[in-house]
């Protein structure tokens, strides 16, 4: 995305509309953090992908959960 300005364009486009129409943006595969810089920059409002979590099994997905929302000290 970042390399490729008609991906870029694209990106940016689809982000715009779904905004337009009120809907909410949800990049999926985001794997590296410059992607999450330029998705951030776009106003892109979730994300997902492996720069987040690996794949979790369904019977671990709680515990990570839980893990992750409790503030840390």
């Amino acid at each position: 995305m970042a390399n490729d300005s008609d991906s870029m364009t694209i990106v940016t486009t689809i982000i715009s509309l779904a905004h337009s129409l009120n809907l909410k943006v949800v990049a999926e595969g985001v794997d590296a953090e410059e992607q999450r810089k330029f998705l951030r920059l776009l106003k892109c409002d979730e994300m997902q992908g492996y720069l987040f979590s690996r794949p979790v099994p369904k019977n671990d997905l709680l515990a990570l959960l839980q893990a992750r929302s409790t503030p840390e000290r």
